[in-house]
């Protein structure tokens, strides 16, 4: 106990083991279903899920204790949503990267962010890139998982006349997420801990009764990792796209992993006068994160929002993520029953989550055009164009041409411009993907 007093600060957090652990299981029930959700995702992409299965919780294991042992901030960690989508539906399946690039494009995002983090360049990039697309970017990659969830679950279909349509409702697929959709949203409204876990599993149960789904088992020695382990291609991330792909990676992490990090570290009350050193610690096991977790064979990982549930239990230091690193690597014993999940059963997390990210768009300052049209521009072409890059390039090229265009330039950041010129520049001069 002396231990744990020691390299925690219990006392000094006014919080207790107990709590602690509580505030850690808390944040595990909410966040538990990435370790179904990711393998899906990326096994869309050609990844051999039973691995990815392994990478994500043994990468969110690792971030996490990183994030509990080194930065004692109570902050779980797994791969990201939204850029798992990203690598597997506009990276990989989009531009026809192979995975192992893929892979290596996220190391490489996790190296610039670990550099940004220690020379402070972060800060700069951070309040230099107008809230505006901040918040469209998030926004913009909630309505991308949107549409991905309702294809998933056959809601919406591909249409020859009108490219999208709405598909056939009597498919037990379509009921079932349905089903799972309002149950997950109906227990989170009444603060049931794990809504979404709950929300997934009802839905795989269901499968194996109307869905056809097979049922293998629910406990196993953990899969092999080796065919994802070490497969990253450094080499084959250095290609022609690679400067778009690196870079909406780069982006995502730091907006993403930044804005995590203080909003809750600032409803925990850790952020106070003398403490930031701690918050510089929490970069830094945010991109050694990445970077371990490419190496295992998994999307780039950082903070999750849900780490907010934890503190709202009573979670104030680094044990309540230890917490939830050792109930991720207790996951590895249930590769049967995460590999039994079926897509339609992750998609209404998938749209609910999508569902929370939108809201963020109420913020925006809608009177003035030269901040709402770039915004909206971001959130619709994200979707439309498959592809979060497109988005977050025309957001930034209509952001700077509209405030160059209504004598307003000198709002304008220079990091904006820079931005708004290499996405010119691989629209213009780079083969289109």
């Amino acid at each position: 106990m002396q231990i744990l007093e020691r390299l925690f600060q219990l006392k000094a957090h006014d919080t207790d083991i107990r709590t602690e652990l509580l505030a850690g299981l808390t944040t595990f029930l909410t966040m538990a279903y990435i370790i179904f959700v990711n393998p899906s995702i990326l096994g869309e992409a050609g990844m051999p899920k039973d691995a990815v299965f392994v990478a994500t919780c043994v990468a969110a294991a690792l971030g996490t204790f990183v994030m509990g042992f080194y930065a004692n901030y109570p902050i779980a960690m797994a791969p990201g949503m939204g850029l798992n989508a990203y690598f597997a539906f506009t990276v990989v399946l989009g531009m026809g990267i192979p995975w192992p690039a893929a892979l290596g494009a996220v190391f490489i995002s996790g190296c610039l962010f670990m550099v940004v983090s220690l020379v402070g360049i972060r800060e700069l990039i951070i309040n230099g890139i107008p809230r505006s697309l901040r918040l469209a970017i998030t926004s913009g990659i909630g309505l991308f998982l949107g549409i991905i969830a309702l294809k998933s679950a056959g809601i919406v279909a591909d249409s020859p006349a009108t490219l999208v349509t709405l598909g056939d409702l009597h498919q037990a697929p379509v009921v079932l997420a349905t089903i799972g959709f309002f149950t997950i949203v109906a227990l989170d409204y009444l603060k049931v801990r794990g809504a979404i876990l709950i929300g997934i599993l009802l839905v795989t149960v269901l499968s194996f009764v109307v869905g056809g789904n097979v049922f293998h088992g629910i406990v196993s020695p953990p899969p092999s990792v080796a065919p994802t382990l070490f497969k990253l291609d450094l080499e084959g991330a250095l290609s022609i796209g690679f400067l778009n792909v690196v870079l909406v990676f780069f982006l995502v992490e730091l907006f993403d992993a930044t804005g995590t990090l203080m909003g809750v570290a600032n409803r925990a009350g850790l952020l106070t006068p003398g403490k930031m050193h701690r918050m510089k610690r929490a970069l830094l096991a945010d991109s050694g994160a990445i970077m371990a977790g490419a190496a295992l064979g998994t999307s780039s990982t950082t903070a999750y929002i849900e780490s907010a549930s934890g503190v709202q239990a009573g979670g104030r230091t680094g044990l309540t993520a230890v917490t939830v690193g050792v109930l991720f690597l207790a996951c590895l014993f249930i590769s049967p029953l995460a590999g039994a999940v079926p897509a339609y059963a992750t998609a209404p997390a998938l749209l609910y989550v999508a569902c929370l990210m939108l809201r963020e768009l109420v913020d925006l300052d809608w009177n003035d055009a030269t901040e709402s049209v770039p915004a909206v521009l971001t959130v619709l072409l994200m979707p439309l164009t498959y592809s979060i890059a497109n988005g977050i390039a025309f957001g930034f090229i209509a952001y700077a041409a509209l405030k160059l265009l209504t004598g307003r330039a000198r709002e304008v950041q220079a990091i904006v411009w820079v931005i708004a010129a290499v996405f010119l520049f691989k629209f213009f001069y780079l083969p289109g993907h």
